[in-house]
């Protein structure tokens, strides 16, 4: 079969970010189909290349977390506008697989449903509108409207809809009760994540040696709410100096983050990093931080660097609830830290950071965890299928049980 994965934000292993669609279109050509994308990237001018196979398409449409909302919306269109024209000249495709964010990638799907009677699976990995809705970026009754509209559309027209939680699932039932849903996590990449003990040497002069590392690392932009991590750390300096916060991010809120922690001595910001060097920074972590604002739609999504904590083992800490809190719960992964309430984080830590056996026991879940449910893999040949077969396959509403 002949893949159309289109994907305005897809990543290469070089560039870090989310790596989703790009498993995807590896793991598809892999399977024996044939795989092309479209996806935009920041330079000035459009040019195809081809990874191991798969032929990729990059339209020129810059995007970045800084921008504004008008010039977010600018870059969507845009990409719309040259994701459709380019899949027009594309000849002999079978089938779109459609990524969103953002909902615009529902749109170039629907057209070409329409206008060349290629069917689509649309992929959603955060709910549009409701996230920029609950956010207040969006403001419009006109606006909020005519989303809303295209989203039910969007879903009573594909052939199938993917979904990355199963919050998100019973969201999309709700807009479209007869909505064909299946839903496949993100993946982690357990052949990825191994521990190399030259990350030691590497970051050796961060002056880390008998610290408790927790590791944030991903977009510092507004849904992710990084003041609380500083209440966190500033709660923590004086009740327990042995912990250390390493943050390395990029996004809208970065230096206004690293503006307000910079009277603290037990977090240390790094800069942006390809997936290769994240990798050896969590080597030397002992736990990952997840951080999301206090809001319903925040708590339902399918965050990459939690799958990336499972692969590499580490301590899971969510500042949220939702169905990641469920699975951080069941299977001992790590804890859930209130937000509002950042000086109890010495007293949920302190066990960890006091015994090595129950710290490494929860860590050996979290990578079992990857292993065995969440992996990427496992991940692969569940949207394989459904592509395969165009049928419902997987209801993921029940956390699995991992086998000891």
């Amino acid at each position: 079969m002949k893949i159309l994965i289109i994907h305005q934000h897809f990543s290469t292993p070089e560039a870090g970010g989310s790596m989703r669609s790009y498993y995807l279109s590896q793991g598809l050509q892999q399977r024996g189909h044939q795989v092309e994308v479209i996806t935009a990237h920041n330079q000035r001018h459009g040019y195809t290349q081809v990874q191991n196979g798969v032929r990729i398409h990059f339209m020129p449409v810059f995007y970045e977390n800084h921008l504004g909302f008008w010039s977010r919306i600018y870059a969507f269109a845009k990409f719309a506008r040259m994701a459709l024209h380019k899949a027009k000249t594309l000849e002999a495709i079978d089938l779109c697989y459609a990524l969103s964010t953002p909902l615009t990638v529902g749109w170039i799907a629907l057209k070409l449903k329409s206008q060349r009677n290629l069917p689509f699976i649309f992929e959603v990995g955060d709910l549009w509108p409701e996230a920029p809705i609950q956010m207040g970026v969006i403001k419009s009754t006109m606006l909020i409207k005519r989303l809303r509209s295209l989203e039910k559309k969007i879903y009573q027209e594909a052939s199938q809809v993917v979904a990355l939680s199963p919050d998100i699932e019973e969201a999309i039932l709700k807009v479209v009760p007869e909505c064909p849903v299946s839903v496949v996590p993100n993946m982690a990449d357990c052949q990825y994540f191994r521990y190399s003990a030259e990350s030691n040497k590497r970051y050796r002069d961060l002056d880390l040696q008998g610290k408790f590392v927790i590791l944030y690392f991903g977009t510092a932009g507004k849904a992710n709410y990084l003041e609380f991590l500083l209440r966190v750390a500033g709660s923590t300096e004086e009740r327990d100096p042995g912990i250390h916060f390493l943050v390395v991010g990029r996004g809208s809120e970065l230096d206004r983050i690293k503006s307000l922690g910079r009277g603290l001595r037990n977090m240390t910001f790094l800069d942006y990093m390809p997936k290769d060097e994240i990798r050896k920074v969590l080597d030397i972590s002992d736990a990952i931080y997840i951080s999301f604002a206090a809001l319903p739609v925040l708590q339902t999504g399918s965050p990459n660097k939690f799958f990336d904590g499972l692969a590499a083992g580490k301590l899971v800490i969510i500042n949220f609830k939702g169905w990641l809190k469920q699975v951080v719960e069941q299977h001992q992964l790590g804890f859930y830290a209130d937000p509002q309430q950042p000086e109890n984080f010495a007293k949920l830590i302190r066990p960890f950071k006091d015994d090595p056996k129950l710290l490494r026991r929860f860590q050996k879940n979290a990578r079992r965890a990857g292993e065995q449910l969440y992996s990427k893999e496992i991940a692969l040949d569940r949207i394989d299928r459904i592509i395969t077969t165009q049928k419902p396959q997987f209801n993921d509403s029940a956390v699995y049980t991992v086998t000891e």
